[in-house]
C-alpha cells in the first residue's frame, strides 16, 4: 500500500508542472485554492498535507468541468457523513482504498459516485521490501525525459522539469458538527501489483497520460463507470533504492530521495546525469527546503550507502561518483 510520498516542487513550479488543454483546446495552468496552505516535502506520510487536482466544478458549479484547480488537501479521507467532532476519532485507516473493494465500502462509495475524484501529485511514492535484514525502501516515479532540464526559467511556456506521478484519487468534505472550517480531504486508489513487482502487493493507480487525467477529473463528462475502467497497473515506471533515512517521517531532506548502492561498495563512474543529480541536491540544499527543478536519473541499485543519516546528500553523491561501471535503470516489469 501507499505510505508515503514526496512532492518537493515550490507552488508555482508545482503549476507550470500541471499544465494542461481545457475543453477548448486552450493551454491553462491550473489557478491555486488556498495555495499558501502547501508546503513542498521529500518525505510526506498519512495525515499530512499534499496537492491535489480537481475539477473547477466541484468549487462552482457553473465552472466549464474540464477546468482544473490544485487544492492543498489533508491525506486520510474523512467521509462528509462522519458524524463525531474529531476526524482523529475514525476507526479505520483510509489514505487508501482498494480498487476491488472502493464502489462497496461506503467511505468511498459515495463520494466516488458523485464525481469526487482527484489527482493525488508527487514526485514519486516510497515501498519497502522486506529483506533479511530488515526492510529496504526504494523510490519509485516515472521514467523522466532526456531533454528534461536541471534548471526552468522563468517565462517558458512548456515545462521541461521533473514530471510528476499523477495518482487517481478520491476527495471528500466534511463539516465539524458543531460547525466549522470545512475539511478537504483524500485516498490514493491502490491496485493490485503482485503479478509484476514481488515486493508491492498494492501500488497506486496511476494515470499515465493527460487524456488519463481529463477522464478521470471530468465527472460531469465521463461517469464513474467509464471513469473506473482507467484503474489499471502500470509498467511505466522506474525505481532506485534509497537510504532507510526515509523510514522516519520526521526526516524531510533530499537524503530521502539520494540513490544509493545495494550490497557490495563498487563505484561508478560520474556521468552526465550523475553531475545533474550531484548538482540538484546541492542547490535543494542551498537557502530552500524546497527541491529545485530538476532530472533526477533513471538510477536503482549502483550507489553507495551512507554510514551515517548525519551526512549531507552532496556528501552522498560525491561519495558515489567514482572511477568505475555505469549506472542502470531499474525498470519494473511489464
Amino acid at each position: 500500500m501507499c505510505g508515503r510520498t514526496a512532492c518537493s516542487l515550490g507552488a508555482d513550479n508545482l503549476r507550470r508542472a500541471c499544465a494542461y488543454r481545457d475543453s477548448r483546446g486552450r493551454q491553462r495552468q491550473p489557478e491555486w485554492i488556498r495555495g499558501e496552505r502547501y508546503r513542498p516535502s521529500y518525505n510526506k506520510g498519512p495525515q499530512s498535507s499534499g496537492p491535489v487536482l480537481l475539477s473547477r466544478r466541484h468549487l462552482q458549479q457553473d465552472a466549464d468541468s474540464s477546468e482544473r484547480v490544485l487544492m492543498d488537501m489533508r491525506w486520510g479521507l474523512v467521509p462528509s457523513w462522519f458524524k463525531k467532532d474529531d476526524p482523529s476519532k475514525m476507526q479505520f485507516n483510509t489514505s487508501n482504498c482498494r480498487s476491488d473493494t472502493m464502489l462497496k465500502k461506503s467511505s468511498y462509495k459515495g463520494a466516488l459516485l458523485q464525481g469526487k475524484r482527484c489527482v493525488v501529485l508527487a514526485d514519486g511514492f516510497y515501498e519497502w521490501q522486506q529483506q533479511s535484514g530488515g526492510k529496504q525502501p526504494y523510490f519509485i516515479y516515472f521514467p523522466q525525459t532526456k531533454d528534461a532540464v536541471a534548471e526552468e526559467k522563468e517565462g517558458e511556456e512548456e515545462w521541461r522539469g521533473w514530471r510528476l506521478l499523477t495518482m487517481a484519487g478520491i476527495f471528500d468534505c466534511w463539516e465539524p458538527p458543531a460547525g466549522g472550517e470545512m475539511l478537504y480531504t483524500y485516498t490514493i486508489i491502490t491496485v493490485d501489483a503482485s503479478k509484476d513487482v514481488s515486493f508491492i502487493h498494492h501500488m497506486p493507480a496511476i494515470l499515465d497520460g493527460d487524456e488519463a487525467i481529463r477522464k478521470w477529473l471530468d465527472f460531469a463528462e465521463v461517469p464513474t463507470q467509464e471513469a473506473v475502467k482507467l484503474i489499471q497497473p502500470t509498467d511505466n515506471i522506474v525505481f532506485h533504492p534509497v537510504s532507510t533515512f526515509v523510514n522516519s517521517v520526521r526526516n524531510n531532506a533530499p537524503e530521502c530521495l539520494a540513490p544509493i548502492e545495494l550490497g557490495a561498495k563498487k563505484e561508478v563512474k560520474a556521468t552526465p546525469s550523475s553531475k545533474t543529480m550531484l548538482g540538484w541536491l546541492k542547490n535543494s540544499q542551498e537557502g530552500s527546503p524546497q527541491k529545485k527543478e530538476n532530472d533526477l536519473p533513471r538510477w536503482t541499485s549502483q550507489f553507495v550507502h551512507s554510514p551515517s543519516p548525519k551526512k549531507t546528500s552532496a556528501d552522498i553523491l560525491q561519495q558515489w561518483l567514482g572511477k568505475e561501471g555505469q549506472p542502470a535503470a531499474k525498470k519494473r516489469k511489464a
